[in-house]
């Protein structure tokens, strides 16, 4: 293993440096999306699909991953899915076709969707139990903040050099970590003997069940969910895949995914958690520069230094809370770190036309603060009884868990601010009614300023327009600040006591 190898810490720092390259490109491409489509020709409706190609593939190998690590070997796999992403990276940024380009970004998802688990598995076995705490700090500072500053890095390089960099500046750091990797981590032992029972069926069910739901979350606003045709052909293939799969993998010796895991509670309530904290830090990261450009008129790089501060605090507070892990027992540290984020989410509720840049970094900050209490708790909760042998596969459900709420988040704070805006819009509409004393005082106003009656209206209603888009966007924080109140209770209720990592007893060693 790699514990003889190398210092511990140096090991975590070159699997954390190819896994921040990966997690970064979940979100680096969200504010370069109008660049790329007018670069290659192609609708802003279309160009969505680099982002969605790139969700579908990494989805479908999270999950395989455990098991190609065990086949091939650790050392080998992550080396293979570094080389593979830097390739792929390279051929998306010299991408002349939206096709093109669709094209490499699904291959990109397939090699970037197993460094993820990888990682967090190399990380588990070189560290002794006693430092999971500080383990998963490490960890946070890559899954967590990664996705916090990729739409600022995205902006900062759209804005000022070409869309076509955010693919290029992987590829000499994929080349550097992947030669790290080589030199400095040993190869944890294969199990070749399984690659002649390949559970085929199983990998095809998975797969094809992943594929659709990334697709139904990814297109279900603009195809208006359950509406169209398309959204529920494609909402019938995922659960019937995924239910023929289910009933499949509980019934084979040598199964693709270990469902057996499940069966460990702690474990399970732990992926139900990392789930609901990708829901919130993903939907926060999509919603939050979207009303800054929407309603605020923010440009790209401007909405993403919103976001740099509270990447900043995270780097701060993972190493205090990877402390704290040892000394109390994890629910507590996760009661805490929901408290933190409800807080934030009823804070964001106070914003309002006037809402300067420098308070919107502090709200930021207030909404992101109890990640490190999250994701550190969870994580080092759900791995406290999990046999090192089953590390790769635990560790790729886990990442599949955090990576599915991200993506059900997104899908689902989006929609909610669409929906709340048509009710505010009406229910704003029916203040306007002619002769009433504050319409007619509204219209004049508006008619002195453009001069003509049916402009003055077309003022009016974009004023409406926007107020009701701010008041959508503030009951979207108030529904994620009610879930986090929930789950504060869930955490108490629910979750198994344990005692703090530095007193556990090493399990599977």
């Amino acid at each position: 293993m790699t514990r003889a190898q190398a210092n511990p810490w140096l090991i975590a720092a070159i699997a954390s440096l190819a896994t921040f390259m990966e997690v970064l490109d979940t979100t680096i491409t969200n504010v370069s999306l109008k660049h790329i489509s007018g670069a290659l020709g192609a609708g802003e409706d279309e160009s969505t699909w680099v982002l969605t190609s790139y969700l579908v593939s990494n989805g479908i190998i999270l999950p395989l991953s455990g098991w190609l690590s065990d086949i091939v070997g650790r050392k080998r796999f992550f080396i293979g899915c570094i080389l593979g992403f830097t390739a792929t990276s390279f051929l998306c940024g010299a991408a002349t076709s939206l096709p093109a380009l669709i094209f490499f970004r699904v291959l990109q998802g397939l090699f970037g969707g197993g460094l993820q688990p990888t990682q967090q598995a190399i990380i588990l076995d070189t560290f002794p139990i006693e430092k999971r705490g500080t383990v998963f700090a490490i960890t946070g500072i890559t899954i967590v903040i990664a996705p916090i500053l990729g739409p600022t890095l995205g902006g900062l390089i759209t804005d000022n050099f070409s869309w076509r960099w955010i693919f290029y500046i992987n590829v000499p750091v994929g080349i550097m970590a992947a030669f790290l990797v080589w030199q400095l981590i040993q190869e944890s032992p294969s199990l070749r003997d399984t690659a002649a029972k390949v559970d085929i069926m199983g990998l095809g069910l998975v797969s094809l069940g992943l594929a659709a739901l990334q697709i139904v979350l990814d297109k279900g606003q603009q195809e208006d969910w359950f509406a169209s045709p398309f959204i529920i052909t494609w909402a019938l293939v995922c659960f019937a895949a995924l239910g023929v799969a289910i009933i499949w993998l509980v019934g084979q010796k040598e199964p693709i995914i270990d469902l057996s895991l499940f069966e460990n509670w702690a474990f399970a309530s732990s992926c139900i958690l990392i789930f609901l904290v990708g829901f919130v830090l993903y939907g926060t990261n999509v919603i939050l520069p979207l009303m800054l450009q929407s309603y605020y008129g923010y440009d790209a790089t401007l909405a993403g230094l919103v976001l740099s501060p509270g990447g900043l605090i995270l780097l701060v507070l993972m190493p205090l809370c990877g402390k704290l892990i040892g000394k109390f027992q994890a629910r507590f540290l996760i009661m805490i770190g929901f408290a933190l984020s409800a807080a934030g989410m009823v804070h964001s509720m106070s914003f309002n036309p006037q809402t300067d840049f420098h308070t919107f970094q502090w709200i930021r900050v207030a909404q992101v603060c109890g990640l490190p209490f999250l994701f550190i708790s969870v994580s080092t909760l759900a791995f406290s009884t999990i046999p090192k042998e089953k590390s790769n596969k635990a560790s790729a459900l886990y990442a599949l868990s955090r990576n599915i709420g991200g993506s059900v988040g997104i899908a689902v704070v989006t929609t909610y601010a669409v929906r709340q805006q048509q009710v505010h819009q009406n229910f704003l509409s029916e203040h306007l009614i002619p002769g009433h004393a504050p319409f007619e005082n509204l219209l004049q106003k508006a008619v002195t300023v453009t001069r003509d009656m049916d402009q003055g209206m077309v003022k009016i209603y974009q004023m409406l327009q926007k107020q009701a888009a701010l008041k959508a966007y503030i009951d979207t924080f108030e529904l994620l600040g009610y879930i986090m109140v929930a789950l504060i209770v869930f955490t108490l209720v629910v979750l198994p006591a344990n005692r703090p990592a530095n007193q556990e007893t090493p399990i599977g060693h």
